[in-house]
């Protein structure tokens, strides 16, 4: 079974956060939420979400795919953890999706995954991630094991391309219909 960790950080927006781990969990993926600043992170909008593992927990050998949510503060959160940057490092050095979405592919460039590769963020964010090169006016955006999405209104594109490379196009077929994507 494919598996996969969400990073969560006091300020993380919350659609960009739990609508892949429900896509995922659709699709089959074993999904970890990793609590980054507490076992109970808030959101953004003071949705409390209780993590399923402390973030000291995780280890880049456990997992298939790494996601970082955006929001602020959530986003200089992740990015300001080194336990965080040191697994996203780990993680793409063993050839492991990295993917964020919004403010979050800073968290991706501070750990250097950037460096070259083409990514999307939220417009206006791009020059809090210098090292790649950014892509405007998409919805997802996918170098190698690098993937990134723009913003909210994203967030289930930005899933289903993670569902896509975990579960392949026939499963993330499946779960698109059955919650009527388009």
């Amino acid at each position: 079974m494919k598996k996969a960790v969400v990073f969560l950080a006091d300020g993380f927006e919350d659609i960009e956060a739990l609508a892949p781990v429900d896509v995922l969990r659709r699709g089959g993926v074993d999904v970890t939420i990793a609590g980054v600043t507490g076992m109970q992170v808030v959101s953004s909008h003071n949705v409390k979400v209780m993590a399923d593992k402390d973030v000291k927990d995780i280890k880049a050998d456990d997992y298939d795919a790494f996601i970082c949510p955006g929001g602020m503060p959530g986003a200089t959160n992740l990015r300001d953890s080194s336990i965080v940057t040191d697994i996203i490092i780990d993680a793409y050095n063993k050839e492991k999706i990295v993917s964020a979405i919004c403010a979050a592919p800073m968290v991706l460039d501070k750990a250097g995954v950037l460096a070259g590769k083409e990514f999307t963020m939220y417009p206006g964010m791009q020059n809090y991630a210098p090292s790649g090169r950014y892509i405007n006016n998409e919805y997802v955006v996918k170098d190698g094991r690098v993937i990134t999405g723009a913003g909210p209104a994203a967030a289930f594109e930005y899933a289903f391309n993670l569902l896509a490379e975990l579960q392949g196009e026939e499963i993330t077929s499946q779960v698109a219909e059955g919650m009527l994507f388009k």
